[in-house]
């Protein structure tokens, strides 16, 4: 009999801040498998394995999957910000045509792919059924399902207002995701050039204090957005303890929070400054909460499924409603009835997440982008500005810039010769 040691690492290499070692969690967790794979043989393996069946509920679930899967890939995907030539395209006459051959590439119509085959298959079967009772090819005790359009005609604006409000609500949510994330970028901005004006000593813990001020922001993306690599996008960012100690938090932003907070702390700062400083530290928690609120709390869910359970039963009885004055034109009816209700309705639904909508990574860049660039060039404008306090008190120039004394001495000498 073999038995397997395991040597457990120490308790220091698991929980020291100093050093980010991420590779050593999946080797700790490939060797208990491994172990399980020692003490069995191949043949009990293959034996242990229940056999897979194709059942009809898997058939019948395989298209929604599918669509299902396409639109979680395309959430995904990065959006970036319209630039000029972006909006040019948008607003292009020929963008009918455009939008009306990508229609097959569209998540919002792959993903209503399920609804509206099943909906068409039930007005094709409710056409071939009443066109075999009509033809006597069923017996005399089936009837034509048939009824009056009056409810239809009594039903159809509550059901209108019901999608328009529906969206309208979704809207609102995602006008109220995008003005949050505009104070959290403009608030960001605004805490690093209020740094920069602020602290004049410290090189150190000013640097440090900016780049956790740059973090915050991609910090509160992959804190919103689903599935993000938190360390990948942070590693240029951060140090590498900073980083181990920000991966072992339960609350990333709050965390990022905490490093501004006591970086703060080491600044030797008045107290004007250092009031001013904790106000922008306040709008970062605002952001947080405002956008956590967001995700957290959906439009009350019994809107939502009236709203399913609306659109339904409207299209289940519709072929039956049409039957009298269109026959076999029930079936694309229905197919278009199903395709425009339900976009909307599906649109309503994506846009109730807003974050997964916006262009949160390159609003994040251009964040970083705009601070380094600050950095850059804080030195270099701060002795242009001390070169021009210098030359304040030698006299402006014609057109009011400050010029060197050389300069005003030969316009004296120039406008003495013209006066003589």
């Amino acid at each position: 009999m073999t038995t397997t040691t395991t040597t457990k690492p120490s308790f220091q290499t698991l929980t020291s801040p100093f050093k980010h070692n991420p590779p050593q969690l999946p080797l700790k967790l490939s060797r208990k498998p491994s172990k399980i794979l020692c003490s069995q043989s191949p043949d009990h393996n293959s034996q242990q394995s229940p056999p897979k069946f194709v059942s009809l509920v898997s058939i019948i679930r395989s298209i929604p999957d599918w669509a299902d899967g396409i639109k979680e890939r395309r959430m995904k995907q990065r959006r970036p910000l319209y630039k000029h030539h972006d909006w040019v395209r948008h607003r292009s006459s020929v963008r009918h045509l455009r939008h009306l051959l990508s229609s097959f590439n569209s998540r919002v119509i792959l993903s209503l792919v399920p609804p509206v085959i099943a909906f068409t298959s039930v007005a094709a079967v409710v056409a071939s059924y009443n066109t075999a009772v009509v033809w006597h090819l069923l017996p005399e005790v089936f009837p034509v399902l048939r009824a009056s359009s009056l409810p239809y005609q009594l039903t159809a604006p509550a059901l209108a207002l019901l999608l328009v409000f529906r969206t309208e609500a979704s809207y609102s949510r995602f006008e109220e995701g995008r003005k949050a994330w505009g104070r959290v970028v403009s608030g960001t901005n605004d805490f690093a050039r209020q740094v920069m004006v602020s602290v004049e000593t410290d090189c150190l813990v000013k640097t440090a204090l900016l780049q956790y001020i740059m973090a915050f922001p991609v910090a509160l993306k992959c804190h919103l957005v689903n599935e993000s690599d938190i360390g990948r996008e942070l590693q240029d960012l951060l140090e590498d303890d900073d980083l181990a100690i920000l991966l072992s938090s339960n609350h990333h932003p709050r965390c990022i929070i905490q490093f501004i907070s006591q970086s703060m702390k080491l600044l030797e700062l008045e107290e004007t400054k250092r009031t001013v400083l904790e106000s922008k530290v306040t709008c970062l928690h605002e952001g947080i909460g405002v956008c956590e609120q967001i995700v957290g709390i959906p439009i009350p869910l019994s809107y939502t499924r009236l709203t399913s359970r609306f659109l339904v039963l409207w299209h289940l009885t519709l072929p039956i409603i049409l039957w009298d004055d269109c026959n076999w034109i029930v079936v694309p009816a229905t197919f278009v009835s199903a395709a425009s209700l339900f976009c909307i309705e599906e649109v309503g639904v994506l846009i109730e997440e807003p974050f997964q909508m916006l262009s949160l990574d390159e609003l994040c860049i251009r964040v970083c982008e705009n601070v380094q660039e600050a950095m850059k060039r804080e030195k270099e404008i701060r002795e242009t500005l001390i070169m021009k306090k210098e030359a304040a008190s030698r006299g402006p120039s014609l057109n009011g810039h400050l010029t060197s004394g050389d300069e005003q001495k030969s316009r004296a000498n120039s406008s003495s010769s013209s006066s003589r």
